[in-house]
């Protein structure tokens, strides 16, 4: 399988589309096209099979713009057929860490917690890295078991992150839930034995503040230098006691008034948000707490980074926040987990490559008959809005990379061009835009998913366990000849059982952690449905 990468000024870019064709690495361990021409203002395909110009319209479990298919979850389809995807960068990885929390006490996740892209982006791949800011862009693919379908993956990736010696000093201020439910094992425990250990891992010229909230928000440590003080920020932490309710609202907005109080002029400032998300006083609404704060966030830079605990987790407003705050989110459920990101995540969250970072992918109308993204229901942009540098985009940081998936089915024999991918964001400092693209033949597609490349294969199959937990619940499962538990609408999708099977051969050909885990999780999903 050959995999393209291409560089093109913007001007030529934009003649091909228009023709329609704990911190930072002390932890140890390293880092690892045109604008679409529609009568609607926005992208329809939040989930759904687009069809290209002049192509069939519909596909397996779709229906018209708007109809919910037999699913249970969307399956719109573009009332006026185009060839192009736009959407806003995300690097969120919740979903797929409290997934798991939930599958291991015995339970199948709501399928309104599933985001597929967060299942996807939740492990490591290996496009190439740009020599300076910006992104690469990688796109290959391979065809699926169902005639004519294959799986296209964009994979988009910043430069690696600077080591520990190189980067630029932090100002963090960490918002820190201490309510009722907060008391729970591994929840405001696995917190303070977090922030403890990366107080020891910061450098001398970091800076720390530290805010808590129940039923009220206190700043319990202004922003301080480390210096000598580590012991003052090791007391403020060992101080924590879970309280009473959680009025979220406050300890935002708290935070981010400790945040632009101690404000660092040439270091990189973050509000890093440690909850369970279970708002039940004062204001619970994401849109509103985050309005009350938008003059700090917008004139100041400052974005959220929020990190989820708890069996009970409110997952919906946890990632609007961070959604909204020009951030990220994931999610801790153990010592294991903490560690990867409170000394591997995180500083990949700090400093800033990339701002309103969007991707659009052109389908070539006369190689591709139908398309689907596979995610990133929440973060579609109007195809129109592609350049326009207004329209918020996804925040991305150094050794961060992207991936996106796609279900493509072919028109039947077509050979020849089958999409590019373009990516454009807005430097941090001066917001100048750029971009940057790649694309793929059809002669390149892999003859099956199953025997592509590590990456590809790791990415399909995550695809294919979210799909399958989305569904579990809104439609009655099939099953083949076999026995295997069937589930999922994305084009040849196994049972779960096969599913299993296949990550646990992938797990011990490459040995790696990530893969067993996942190969567990989808074992369990199994056997709980």
């Amino acid at each position: 399988m050959k995999r393209y990468r291409t560089r093109r000024p913007v001007g030529a870019l934009l003649a091909l589309t228009a023709a329609g064709g704990l911190l930072l690495t002390g932890c140890g361990g390293g880092d690892d096209a045109a604008q679409g021409t529609k009568d609607t203002a926005t992208d329809s395909r939040g989930g759904g099979y687009a069809p290209a110009p002049d192509g069939p319209r519909g596909g397996t479990s779709t229906g018209e713009a708007g109809e919910t298919g037999e699913n249970g979850d969307s399956r719109e389809v573009a009332p006026d057929p185009d060839h192009l995807s736009t959407f806003a960068l995300d690097v969120d990885t919740a979903s797929y860490g409290y997934a798991r929390r939930t599958l291991s006490e015995g339970r199948l996740p709501d399928p309104s917690t599933v985001r597929p892209e967060e299942f996807v982006n939740s492990f490591r791949q290996d496009y190439d890295r740009p020599d300076g800011d910006g992104f690469t862009v990688s796109v290959d693919g391979a065809r699926t078991d169902e005639e004519d379908w294959s799986l296209v993956r964009v994979g988009l990736a910043t430069r690696t992150a600077e080591r520990h010696g190189e980067r630029p000093p932090a100002a963090l201020t960490f918002v820190i839930d201490v309510s009722g439910s907060m008391g729970e094992p591994g929840r405001l425990d696995l917190a303070q034995d977090s922030l403890a250990t990366m107080t020891d891992q910061l450098r001398d010229d970091d800076s720390v503040a530290l805010v808590t909230f129940s039923d009220e928000a206190e700043t319990v440590l202004p922003m301080t230098r480390l210096g000598d003080h580590r012991g003052r920020v090791h007391d403020a932490i060992d101080s924590l006691e879970p309280t009473d309710s959680t009025n979220l609202g406050a300890g935002v907005e708290t935070g981010y008034d400790t945040a632009v109080e101690g404000r660092r002029e040439g270091v990189t400032n973050r509000v890093v948000l440690v909850s369970d998300a279970l708002a039940n006083t004062g204001d619970t609404d994401a849109d509103t707490i985050l309005e009350r704060i938008a003059d700090e966030r917008r004139e100041h830079g400052i974005t959220l980074f929020g990190v989820g605990v708890g069996s009970d987790y409110g997952d919906a407003l946890m990632e609007r926040l961070a959604d909204k705050g020009d951030g990220h989110t994931t999610y801790v459920s153990d010592a294991e987990d903490a560690r990867e990101v409170f000394c591997e995540q995180l500083p990949r969250h700090i400093e800033l490559t990339a701002r309103d970072a969007k991707a659009q992918v052109a389908f070539d109308p006369e190689t591709v008959a139908e398309f689907r993204l596979v995610g990133y229901d929440n973060r579609q942009v109007a195809d129109e809005d592609f350049r326009d540098d207004r329209v918020d985009g996804g925040e991305v940081g150094p050794g961060h990379t992207v991936t996106a998936l796609y279900a493509v089915r072919t028109r039947p024999g077509a050979d020849g061009h089958l999409a590019t991918a373009t990516v454009r964001w807005l430097d941090p400092d001066s917001r100048t835009p750029h971009e940057e693209s790649g694309d793929v033949e059809s002669g390149a597609l892999g003859e099956s998913v199953w025997e592509a490349d590590r990456g590809l294969r790791v990415t399909a199959t995550a695809a294919y366990f979210a799909d399958a937990l989305r569904s579990s619940s809104s439609s009655s499962p099939s099953s083949s000849h076999d026995g295997d538990t069937r589930h999922g609408s994305l084009p040849g999708a196994p049972g779960l059982g096969e599913l299993a099977e296949r990550a646990g051969l992938l797990a011990g050909r490459t040995e790696d952690e990530d893969v067993r885990r996942l190969a567990e999780a989808i074992g369990t999903a199994n056997r709980l449905t």
